[in-house]
């Protein structure tokens, strides 16, 4: 049975701006009718990279904080630490960050806590029923609150394909052992040749992974975390996953950490589609936008949330100038063709099959 997605295009007037658009998407889709009286509210984003753009504004979560507090709930911003060099990796990094890319209590109406705690070690085991993931290392401030909402930048992502709801929901909720269990499927290996000793992979990997000999990277196994970052940022591709099915099994044990999040309790699920990116929000930069800009999506279903917003995507004319248009265009889906390796439709049918939502669904606009 198909759920409903509503949407909104970014078409303004003069006494409609797009926060109203937002209050307005919003409501229509059943923001309205969860009982938020007295109860604790995650609002779930991510705050950025010094030096990254393209995350969401402060003022998108204003709004969503702020309806909360109007219907009596205590609403709170929040994140998990990461796994990589970068303002974000321990809670006062993360919250210094925050700040500089403009969120603070004036900003947002709301606190922001950092889930998984000071060294991303704050977090609750819970049980999922999955089958690579028995018990999700989630962060114990997102475990704690009664209702989970989940504001999202969708965009372009190296090792996913795309970075929508549901990555923000289960890679984003991980604490940074959860992040470990996530990435641990495939290990990073170096073509030599194609290696111009740049050290940018050392400079970005926070375990001391990538060493150098003979003027060639070399990844130690043992340090190495699997995080990904060194691949995102190698200028000539020369590293490359450690197996051939390494991205698909990050989409499903990121699928299984979501469902651990979501299970046994009201959620809602916002993504805005706008400065697409094509990697993550976790880069201390962001290319240009692959697309134009398109909208914000709202819906129950992260799912249908995501596919929506993916077919959108694919619709869009590429703009020049841009990673994709510098692509190949072999694979008929703007996602593969800028990151090949990828596969956003598995971890969609992957989360159908575990439950979290369908693939189908009714768009219904709002003007």
């Amino acid at each position: 049975m198909a759920s409903d997605v509503y949407f909104t295009n970014l078409r303004t007037g003069f006494n409609n701006s797009l926060l109203d658009k937002l209050r307005r998407v919003k409501e229509k889709a059943g923001f309205n009718t969860i009982d938020f009286t007295n109860h604790y509210v995650a609002i779930k984003m991510h705050f950025g990279e010094p030096g990254n753009l393209a995350f969401l504004r402060p003022n998108w979560a204003k709004v969503v904080a702020d309806e909360v507090k109007k219907r009596g709930g205590k609403p709170f911003l929040t994140d998990c630490n990461t796994l990589y060099v970068g303002g974000r990796k321990n809670a006062l990094d993360h919250m210094d960050t925050a700040m500089e890319n403009g969120f603070s209590p004036l900003s947002t109406g709301c606190q922001i806590i950092i889930a998984d705690g000071l060294k991303g070690t704050d977090d609750i085991e819970v049980p999922v029923d999955g089958k690579y993931v028995h018990e999700a290392k989630i962060g114990r401030a997102i475990m704690d609150a009664d209702i989970f909402i989940s504001l999202s930048h969708f965009k372009g992502h190296e090792a996913t394909g795309f970075g929508g709801a549901l990555k923000n929901i289960g890679m984003g909720s991980g604490s940074r052992r959860g992040k470990m269990e996530m990435h641990a499927a495939g290990k990073p290996n170096v073509i030599p040749e194609k290696c111009i000793s740049c050290h940018r992979c050392e400079k970005i990997c926070a375990h001391g992974a990538p060493t150098f000999t003979s003027g060639k990277c070399v990844i130690d196994h043992d340090k190495c975390v699997g995080c990904g970052r060194c691949i995102g940022i190698c200028p000539k591709d020369a590293i490359v996953e450690g197996t051939s099915n390494s991205n698909d099994i990050l989409n499903c044990r990121m699928m299984e950490y979501a469902k651990a999040v979501l299970q046994d309790r009201p959620s809602f699920h916002i993504s805005i589609a706008v400065d697409i990116s094509p990697n993550c929000d976790c880069h201390g930069e962001n290319d240009a936008p692959i697309v134009p800009n398109i909208g914000i999506f709202a819906s129950f279903d992260p799912v249908a949330l995501d596919q929506a917003a993916a077919d959108a995507v694919n619709k869009m004319p590429v703009n020049p100038g841009t990673m994709l248009s510098d692509a190949e265009h072999t694979h008929h889906d703007h996602f593969s063709d800028v990151h090949p390796d990828t596969n956003w439709k598995q971890g969609l049918e992957y989360a159908e099959s575990i439950g979290l939502g369908t693939r189908e669904y009714n768009l219904i606009e709002v003007k």
